[in-house]
């Protein structure tokens, strides 16, 4: 039972996290050869004060 877990940047709409775990799904399934019923998907969204790149924060870009 794969499970997969994405950490997101906060934003994201529902539509686009729909569609992003369909894809994750898909591409599981075809990579591991499992049915679909098994690939659970675990999404942990961040504000943007808690993540930094180069230094910075998000929220101060």
């Amino acid at each position: 039972m794969p499970i997969v877990q994405i950490e997101l940047i906060e934003g994201r709409t529902v539509e686009q996290k729909r569609a992003l775990v369909e894809k994750v799904t898909k591409a599981v399934v075809e990579s591991v050869g499992c049915p679909e019923s098994a690939v659970s998907i675990i999404l942990r969204e961040m504000k943007k004060e808690n993540y930094a790149q180069a230094g910075k924060l998000w929220c101060d870009r």
